[in-house]
This record gives C-alpha cells, structure tokens and sequence, in this order.
C-alpha cells in the first residue's frame, strides 16, 4: 500500500537550499551529482537513492505502483507530514515520460532528496499542508535505452487517451486515485536557434474543456511563478511551441503545444488539474563541456520548481478553489463539449457540440473493449450507459463520441433524458 505524503510551495523553494534533518546523516547523492554532471543516474542507482531517503525520512514513502514491460519499477513517492490534519493541497510531478530527455527526472529526484532532509520550520510548514507526489522515472525503459518512447516505441505522452500502454495506465490510475490540484510535468526540447532557443519554455492546458478558472490559474503558474523564478536564475523564458521573430520578439509560427486532449499537459486541465508543461533546452547555449551543459539543463529545471513551490503556496486557497469548483460543475451538465480547437485558436463550428446528449450508449462488445479505460479514467458507467452527469463530462464525448478525433468507441449517443 501507498503511505501518506504532502507538500507545500514555499517549503518546496526553501528545500532545495535546506539543511539535513539530522546533522549525523548524510544525504544520498544522485549518480548525476556523484559524476558533476558527467553521466545521468542510472536505474540502480535511482532505486537506491531513494531507498536510502525512504529509510532516513518518515516524511518519505516509495511505492511501487506499476510494472514495465522489461520487468523495471514505476514508482510514486510521497513527501510531507504523514499524520497533517490539514494537508488539502497536492502536487504531482511527473519526470522523464520521454526517456531521452533526463533532466526532470534529475531535478525531481534531488527535490525528492531535499524535501525529505529539510528541517527549517518553513519547509515543514509547507508540508504540513501540501501533498507532492513524485512519479520520478515515468518511462524506465525508455530512460535505460535513452528513447523517446517505451520499450515498445509508444510515445506515453500521447496515450493519455487511449492507455493502452503499462506507462499511461499507471499515471492514469495516479490522477484518478489521488486528484490533484497541479500537475507538473517537466520535459526538454530540441531547440531551433534565433527562433526557438530559450532555456526553458513552458505552456498550460490548451484544450477548451478545461474550466476557465483552472485554465487561468495554470496560466499564473507559468507567467507569475515559474518563468520568473526561473529568469531570477539567469535563465531565459518562453511559450512552449511558439517560434518568435529574433528581432521583435513577436510569434511567427506555431509548430507544437496545441489542444490535443491525449497529451497530459491538455488532460490535467480536462481532469479539472492545474497542469503545466516545461521544456528545458538540450543544446548548450555556448561553446561548453557536456557536463557544464548537463548542470545547466537541471539547474534550469530546479529554477522553475521553486516557481512552482511559490505558486503552491501563495495560492492555495485559489487553487483549492478553481479545481474543487471544477469537478463538481459537471454534475451540472450544462454547456458545450469542444472536439477540437484550442485557447489561441478558435473551433470550427463542428468542433463544438453544442447540446450534448445525456449520454452515451454502449453495445455489449463496445463496454467489454473499453471498461477498462474508462475506469482508469475514472469515468462513472450505469452498465453499458455512460452519462455525462458527472465530474469529468467533458471527458466522456472525447472517448465515445465518433467526432472525437480520438475515441475509443462510436457510443450511441442517448438524448432522451
């Protein structure tokens, strides 16, 4: 069984410059940090890791809630005040869904660190009212074989609809089960010089499902937190997807970061979460050794959480506000569901059901073949009948409507409510 975890933002901020609970114990040094840079941590030495903090922390614990197809762990770790009777807030971090692109995953597992060795009184304070969930190596073969996708090739970050691998299944049952008010999920990118080249970019949920109050408030996340925590820092600051002129700084095309819904950035805002993406730069920006250019990467990474850790906790109560107002609105069942478009570009008129039907109706051999999913989803079935009366309402036409561009069945909609 999971044991109980939380945190809180400025505790996150303060952790990672924080002093060990124990002045006897010594801290446990990521492979990345033991090599200043030179090698990323390997899978071993990430289970020891965090062995070793889950032993030396009761403000720790580390469960494994999911299996590779090759055989290695999914983990998700808690940190934060195991018994806090007022922990409401909850974090979610999710590293490395592209196994090539290592530096989250490096900055989530020394925040992992940092959190549970802290013993300043702001950081426990922080804790004692915030939950952070870590899911540290969200593609462990990926990350052993250095690819993008899984060991079967599937990119997990666009089977946020689908679920058909182990990967997106796992954080699927994550999101359901623990609900949480923000998810950050860190990212890098290959950059396009003088038109797209910053350190970090970064983009909330596009999708037009999401509710306003949850899409503005991952909005702030992004422009009053993280990216000027991270140009504090040094480091430069964008819009994931968007190339700008050199020159004026104006956007001049966008070639990604759009509304799909089976991209996790656009889910977190359908499950009523606070998401946000953020992408640091592969490339080193000058002429440097691999493994300045590493620290860099990770540096930069660190930089945006304490953004993040800021947000969380000055914002808690609107935060708490946005997300809880959004999951009871689709008991309401009122309003339009949105098959296309996104916040910077305007649906096309079928894009948009205007009147949905009370629900959908699924054949016998339909149910069989996607009940599953749905309950990973955490979508609420009658039998064979899926209303859209419930929490995620919005989510229903996007697995079984057949203008959804990516559903699982063709339900037969029912308008007799």
């Amino acid at each position: 069984m999971i044991r109980a975890l939380t945190l809180t933002a400025a505790a996150l901020a303060a952790s990672l410059v924080a002093v060990p609970a124990h002045a006897a114990d010594t801290p446990p040094r990521t492979g990345f940090e033991e090599s200043d840079g030179a090698r990323w941590t390997s899978q071993p030495e990430e289970q020891d890791f965090l062995a070793a903090v889950d032993r030396a922390s009761s403000r720790v614990s580390v469960a494994r809630i999911g299996t590779t197809k090759q055989d290695r762990p999914l983990q998700l770790v808690r940190i934060g005040a195991r018994h806090a009777p007022h922990a409401r807030n909850k974090v979610l971090l999710v590293c490395s869904q592209h196994g090539d692109e290592p530096s989250g995953r490096e900055a989530c597992l020394t925040t992992i660190r940092d959190l549970a060795y802290a013993k300043d009184e702001r950081t426990r304070r922080f804790l004692d009212r915030t939950t952070v969930l870590v899911v540290p190596t969200a593609n462990p073969d990926g990350r052993a074989a250095d690819t993008r996708g899984n060991s079967d090739g599937v990119d997990i970050n666009r089977d946020h609809i689908a679920l058909k691998t182990t990967e997106g299944r796992t954080l699927a049952a994550v999101i359901r089960d623990q609900r949480p008010d923000v998810i950050y999920d860190l990212h890098e990118y290959g950059a396009t010089p003088r038109y797209y080249d910053k350190d970090l970019f970064d983009l909330w949920p596009r999708n037009l499902n999401t509710d306003t109050a949850v899409h503005d408030e991952a909005e702030t996340l992004s422009q009053a937190y993280v990216r000027p925590a991270a140009q504090g820092a040094g480091y430069s600051t964008g819009t994931y997807g968007i190339w700008t002129d050199p020159v004026t700084g104006e956007p001049i095309r966008q070639v990604a970061g759009d509304g799909q819904e089976r991209i996790l950035r656009n889910m977190s805002g359908i499950k009523h979460s606070v998401g946000l993406l953020i992408e640091s730069r592969v490339e080193p920006l000058t002429d440097v050794a691999e493994a300045v250019n590493n620290r860099r990467r990770v540096n930069s990474q660190l930089a945006a959480l304490k953004g993040l850790s800021g947000f969380t906790d000055e914002r808690r109560g609107r935060i708490e506000a946005a997300t809880g107002k959004a999951r009871l609105e689709g008991y309401a069942d009122t309003g339009p569901v949105y098959v296309g478009g996104a916040d910077n570009d305007p649906p096309e008129p079928a894009e948009v059901i205007q009147d949905p039907p009370c629900g959908y109706r699924l054949t016998p051999e339909q149910y069989t073949e996607v009940k599953d999913e749905l309950a990973l989803h955490g979508v609420t079935t009658r039998g064979t009948y899926v209303p859209l009366r419930q929490s995620l309402r919005a989510l229903v036409p996007l697995l079984l409507d057949e203008r959804a561009p990516y559903h699982l069945a063709a339900g037969e909609p029912v308008t007799d409510c």
